[in-house]
């Protein structure tokens, strides 16, 4: 394993962009903690972002990982990159005349993407706890350490996106291409929920709950938005007689679906590789 990573991120750190973009994504996680900074004026109205709550415990997991992950895209970019420059290079080829065999180069793209989940998961973590004992009202063990299976899911919705965009990268070969790919698949995903609405089922719940089994959609339910959660949001809504009674939780379920995905995305790259010529 430890040779299969250090080939992988040589070659990443030796590509300029894919170094670029990975110092990025990693700027832009820490810029999470600016929005403490955040305050304006409404006529009387003072908003005050870090007073609102969102830097609490055990809040503070849900918001830092929800956010985080709208950043992943810039690793997909390398992931996607990374594949189709094997291609564009021949290094794959070349691996393969050196003595590494094809499940051990599969192996080495997806210990990639596992290390870069682990990494951002424990940025996350990192920066999320420096942040709560920093604003949070409460810093009781208890408190603090409560809502960690937002971390899980973060993990695990990385790991799943990832994975996807390893496949797409084995299955097309160009990067822009395969990024392509990927917005068209989101779309096919809500042609098929507005589908499953108009030609199978009565309500719009049903269809939304059949739509969470498909991959990209199973990788967004994973951590559900927690805006609705702040105070400010709940008083304005219940005023407005919105119902704002929401499910935030991190269901086992949904973890298992986004896993057995990316068991089919890995098992898809061996299979394609393996019986692709080279």
């Amino acid at each position: 394993m430890k040779r299969l990573l250090s080939i992988e991120l040589q070659k990443i750190w030796k590509n300029r962009a894919s170094r670029v973009l990975t110092i990025a994504y990693f700027v832009l996680l820490t810029k999470i903690a600016l929005i403490s900074s955040i305050k304006f004026d409404i006529g009387p109205l003072h908003f005050d972002i870090a007073e609102m709550g969102i830097f609490n415990f055990p809040y503070i997991w849900h918001f830092n990982t929800y956010f985080a992950s709208w950043f992943k895209l810039f690793l997909a970019v390398i992931i996607v990159s990374m594949m189709a420059n094997e291609y564009s290079y021949g290094t794959l080829k070349q691996n393969l005349i050196d003595g590494m065999s094809k499940k051990e180069f599969i192996l080495s793209k997806f210990f990639t993407v596992l290390l870069f989940s682990f990494i951002s998961t424990f940025f996350v973590f990192i920066m999320s706890l420096l942040l709560g004992y920093s604003f949070s009202s409460f810093t009781e063990f208890g408190i603090v350490f409560s809502d960690l299976d937002y971390l899980l899911a973060f993990f695990t919705e990385l790991l799943g996106y990832f994975s996807f965009c390893l496949f797409l990268g084995v299955l097309i070969k160009k990067s822009a291409f395969a990024l392509g790919f990927l917005l068209v698949w989101k779309i096919v995903e809500g042609i098929c929920y507005l589908l499953m609405k108009w030609l199978l089922f009565d309500t719009w719940e049903k269809a939304y709950e059949i739509l969470g089994y498909f991959p990209l959609q199973s990788i967004s339910n994973l951590i559900a938005d927690p805006s609705r959660r702040l105070s400010i949001i709940k008083t304005a809504g219940n005023k407005a007689g919105f119902d704002m009674n929401y499910d935030y939780s991190v269901h086992m379920s949904s973890i298992v679906v986004v896993l057995i995905w990316t068991t089919i995305f890995i098992i898809l790259s061996y299979k394609i590789i393996k019986k692709r010529d080279l």
